[in-house]
């Protein structure tokens, strides 16, 4: 129900604001951001926790069973990842943001944008190679 709303809303946005897009860049990056926004609204509004820690884990290579997953059967893993885990992973790994921008859109620090990145990642290749055995 919660990403039925922030997807209406970020149409609704859209919708209202399209007077405003400049045909510097692609239509589909401009309602991308809006809609990437949107969501980010929505979690700081949540308030989600955020690990503190500024360490950094380092994760070996992905084993082979990776590459022979679906793009489907990835999605599930990443969807099952923490809040804070998840909205770092998907702003850098998917979005493209650097470490910079997301501490500055979610408030917190680049070490910590870092580390959850990392941490990400290590649950991530824990689930994966769970699966290999």
């Amino acid at each position: 129900m919660e990403a039925e709303d922030v997807l209406m809303e970020g149409f609704l946005k859209i919708f209202i604001k399209i007077s405003e897009f400049k045909e510097d860049g692609s239509l589909e990056g401009w309602m991308r951001k809006i809609m990437v926004n949107e969501c980010l609204m929505i979690l700081r509004k949540r308030k989600i926790e955020w690990s503190n820690s500024e360490e950094v884990l380092q994760i070996s290579e992905p084993s082979q069973i990776m590459e022979q997953m679906s793009a489907d059967e990835i999605q599930v893993l990443i969807s099952k990842l923490p809040d804070g885990f998840r909205t770092v992973f998907n702003l850098y790994a998917i979005e493209g943001y650097s470490h910079g921008e997301i501490a500055e859109k979610l408030g917190i620090s680049e070490g910590t944008s870092k580390s959850q990145l990392s941490r990400a990642r290590v649950y991530l290749q824990q689930k994966i190679n769970a699966n290999e055995s």
